[in-house]
């Protein structure tokens, strides 16, 4: 598995070629032979990774190879580490520059000694690997697919009695193929490896209904190695309900292409493609389906979501994503595996639910766990505490569940090299740990897997690598947010632990747990989990990059983390100590030059020392509730960070501005003494996308306007005036002036005292969400800009935000908005909807408001599926009779609304 590594060295070698050629003025020429060498390999190498587990003498050479990269990795950054040297002013300064030319020089001279040896291990592999380049050139995924069978066949023949879970997705699939609309619809079935895509599809497939509607019925398996031709005659054979004709076996796929399509004109047919891998195979065999106004189908599954969504861009989207079973769906299921329908034994119950959660509604998982579990006698305990304890391991060394490690394979081995390597360091976070998606981003740019390209930042590039994991179902949402996509995700157990295994082999990741930690000889990156027990101090980690400490872990403190530091290499770009007992900054980190990411996230570290001036490459800090509130002058020189986030009002200096690259600026406090300074040099951060301003005075207002005219890049904007003293009372909030709001703004939230609504907000064309706290606004302007803003999701007012008595929402307003929330708005009675208004709302939240009745017109709201109504009072309004106060408060108003949670407060 060398060439994950090698690939991963040239991107790093690319960059500084073309950017550092000053620097590496007498190294560069044993640079760039290497990287030559390096490009001649890595064709060769995607097959051989394939390959290497049948051959163990190219298992030895790929290691070896693998290893020779890492080393040219270390010896690059160890130089950049020798010169990053500074240099002071006047006399003492101009000796110790010339001092350090001299260090230089002999830098140089040592790393391209360094860097010739290396390239002589290169020669010597590159040589013993020359017998084996007549390995076929093809993807590795090729390779895979041709060697292993995933049980696809077997999921053919489950009998339907055997299923679990089936019931409500078969019933909708058929529906929809059963629909009575004349043009050809295409059906998608999206999902990860297991979910049993296949397995409904075939039960729809069967179904006598569907049998019946059909004239023409066709079953193709595509999988990620089709042979097109092979395809079409597989195809041709079943619609014609007999052997290949003989005339058409050597016919070429055009030709074959055009016999289905005549064929298939006057049918009304159905054709399932199962296991479709890329938008390129569908595209190749798409046209052969003529649209005839018959109401023919074609059911499309795929892992892949671009997949289904192209195969049905114009068939009304007609996409069916497979969900996991249910705690109860998937017992039920391990039942029949397992026991047969017998009782578990009460002594077995919780080793089962155990096991059973590992499985995370996974059918395939549960299936094969469950056969696996059956042969085992329900007397012997220990043996399955033993499938308890090492699920993971049982992965690698049980044959009975080699089927769901083909499974999760052949979704890996079709990642190229760049989505192999994010996708196994997400092994990091613990199981069941909930994914930033934010941190994980951040993480993937500063470990340099992420990087610019094409005018895109290396944030931007890490976040398309975080999609497309998303997109070939490799993570799962666990929360969805309207701005930015998922928040938060999660690992499937069983997948983590297929990437804990190839992390492990490929010397990704090293994890510790608490355990004795089994090491790779050199430790490249360690994940903290449960306990820093056995890691203080530790050769091993002489070259290690990355320190992070994810979870609740025990024994760290300033102390042991000194320690660990002292003992690590000077090498580390990335290191994460979050939620570490931390009570000051450790002096160490100021001296790991080198270093990216720094978080010290959830410490109690109050004081940021100037020594964090040394950090140049620094690009993330990240201080969220940390107990910082105020950062040094120093920070001024950080000019690479564009990441700085903290939770609390933190004062900054006047320096900030000199942060030109500075993407992310929360939350800042706009200070007593030099605020109308500091937002003035927010107006020189033009690259910032995010941007909290606590504790703004009123005088600064106008200031602030003039910067955020430059920041056209914002897509995220908190301003908060300064509070007086209550919770909820704030200092007026001038931003007036502002001409025009940022272009390519997302999300607004304003906390303050507005005199009148902004006349900018109209012109937010870009505008997902809107948070308005304390505004106490009485016009209805607010709604009549509001409305119209077209990609307008999310609506919030709090906290007195609006002071009139009525809200009215207009007919055709709110177009794209789907959720609104109004609480605490004291002064509101009544909230009136429009027919018309609102049409794809779907979650509404009232708390705290003196209704006098529910909302009028909430049964125009169809798309409706949650409303939260809190601290209702029932009994108002007095002044009315009781008929008038029971159409108020008619609960069938209610009744097209699947979910509700009415909060009573009867006063008295």
């Amino acid at each position: 598995m060398a060439e994950i590594a090698v690939s991963f060295l040239i991107d790093q070698l690319k960059p500084l070629l073309q950017k550092e050629a000053r620097l590496l003025g007498g190294v560069r020429e044993e640079v760039v032979p290497i990287k030559d060498e390096l490009d001649r390999m890595k064709a060769f190498l995607r097959v051989a990774d394939a390959k290497e587990k049948d051959d163990k003498q190219l298992q030895v050479l790929v290691e070896q190879l693998r290893e020779v990269a890492y080393d040219t990795e270390d010896v690059l950054d160890e130089f950049m580490l020798r010169l990053a040297h500074h240099h002071g002013g006047g006399f003492y300064g101009f000796l110790h520059k010339i001092a350090c030319s001299i260090k230089s020089l002999k830098a140089r001279h040592q790393i391209a000694s360094k860097l010739r040896k290396i390239k002589a291990r290169f020669d010597n592999i590159s040589k013993s690997l020359e017998p084996f380049r007549n390995i076929e050139q093809g993807s590795s995924s090729a390779v895979i697919g041709d060697t292993w069978s995933d049980g696809r066949g077997d999921a053919l023949l489950i009998e339907e009695g055997q299923l679990v879970g089936i019931e409500e997705p078969k019933k909708q699939l058929i529906g929809w193929l059963l629909d009575n609309d004349s043009p050809l619809k295409v059906v998608s079935v999206v999902g990860m490896g297991g979910l049993g895509k296949t397995t409904l599809v075939k039960k729809v497939f069967e179904n006598e209904q569907v049998k019946a509607q059909f004239q023409s019925h066709a079953w193709i398996t595509v999988s990620q190695s089709f042979n097109m031709v092979e395809l079409l005659k597989s195809m041709i054979k079943q619609l014609y309900g007999g052997a290949l004709p003989q005339r058409m076996e050597t016919t070429n796929d055009n030709e074959l292409k055009e016999v289905i399509k005549e064929f298939l004109r006057e049918q009304r047919y159905v054709v399932v493609l199962d296991d479709v891998w890329s938008i390129g195979a569908w595209d190749g065999i798409k046209h052969i389906f003529p649209n005839n106004n018959c109401g023919s189908c074609v059911i499309v599954t795929t892992r892949i979501l671009d997949v289904a969504k192209a195969s049905c861009l114009e068939s009304l989207d007609y996409i069916y994503e497979m969900k996991v079973l249910s705690d109860e769906q998937s017992w039920t299921l391990f039942y029949k595996k397992t026991f047969k329908d017998k009782t578990c034994p009460s002594h077995l119950e919780n080793i089962s639910r155990e096991i059973l959660r590992k499985c995370g509604g996974l059918p395939l998982a549960i299936v094969v766990l469950g056969g696996v579990l059956a042969l085992k006698d329900t007397s012997r305990i220990d043996e399955w505490m033993m499938v308890q304890r090492n699920l993971g391991g049982e992965l690698e060394d049980n044959d009975k569940l080699e089927r769901i490690k083909k499974i999760f394979s052949l979704s890996y081995f079709d990642l190229p090299y760049y989505l192999k390597i994010c996708f196994l360091y997400l092994c990091i976070f613990p199981e069941d740990h909930e994914i930033e998606k934010g941190q994980v981003i951040r993480l993937w740019a500063a470990e340099g897997f992420a990087q610019e390209k094409e005018r895109k930042l290396a944030e931007e590039v890490a976040e398309g690598y975080f999609n497309e994991l998303l997109n070939r179902s490799l993570i799962q949402v666990m929360e969805k947010q309207y701005v930015g996509g998922p928040k938060r995700c999660r690992i499937h157990d069983l997948l983590r632990d297929f990437i804990i295994s190839k992390s492990r082999e490929l010397n990704i990741v090293t994890l510790a747990s608490g355990k004795a930690i089994l090491c790779p000889q050199k430790v490249r990156r360690l994940a903290l989990h449960n306990s820093s027990r056995n890691v203080e101090e530790n050769k091993c980690f002489e070259r290690l990059r990355s320190l992070l400490v994810v979870g609740e872990v025990e024994g760290l403190d300033n102390s042991s983390v000194s320690s660990i530091l002292r003992g690590a290499s000077k090498l580390l770009t990335v290191l994460d100590l979050r939620g570490v007992s931390l009570e000051t900054f450790p002096p160490e980190v100021s001296e790991l030059v080198l270093l990216r990411y720094l978080s010290l996230r959830n410490t109690n570290v109050k004081f940021i020392p100037g020594s964090i001036g040394k950090l140049r490459n620094l690009e993330t800090l990240d201080l969220k509730y940390a107990l910082v509130t105020e950062l040094p002058i120093e920070i001024g020189k950080l000019r690479k960070l564009r990441y700085l986030v903290a939770d609390y009002l933190v004062v900054v200096p006047v320096e900030i501005g000199n942060l030109s690259f500075l993407q992310k600026l929360r939350s800042i406090s706009a200070g007593e003494v030099n605020g109308n300074i500091i937002m003035r040099e927010v107006g020189k951060l033009t690259q910032l996308k995010s941007l909290n301003i606590l504790g703004l005075k009123t005088e600064d207002g106008k200031i602030l306007c003039s910067s955020l005219e430059k920041l056209g890049n914002l897509r995220t904007l908190l301003v908060c005036a300064q509070e007086r003293g209550k919770w909820n009372e704030f200092e007026l909030l001038d931003l007036k002036t502002l001409s025009s709001g940022p272009p390519l703004l997302q999300k607004l939230h304003l906390r303050g005292h507005l005199e009148e609504t902004p006349h900018w907000i109209a012109s937010l064309h870009s505008l997902v969400s809107v948070n308005l706290r304390g505004s106490k606004l009485r016009d209805d302007h607010l709604l009549q800009w509001l409305q119209d803003l077209p990609n307008l999701q999310v609506m919030v007012f709090q906290l007195d935000a609006y002071v009139g008595e009525e809200l009215c929402f207009k007919a055709g307003g709110f177009k794209s908005l789907k959720y609104l929330s109004l609480f605490v708005l004291k002064e509101l009675r009544w909230v009136r909807f429009e027919q018309g208004a609102m049409l794809h709302l779907e979650e509404l939240k009232i708390g705290r408001c003196d209704l006098m009745g529910y909302p009028f017109g909430i049964e125009h709201l169809t798309n409706l599926r949650s409303i939260e109504l809190d601290e209702v009072d029932k009994l108002k309004p007095q002044n009315l009779s009781d008929r008038d106060r029971d159409d108020a408060w008619d609960d069938n108003k209610l009744a097209h609304i699947p979910h509700r949670d009415i909060w009573s407060c009867h006063r008295t």
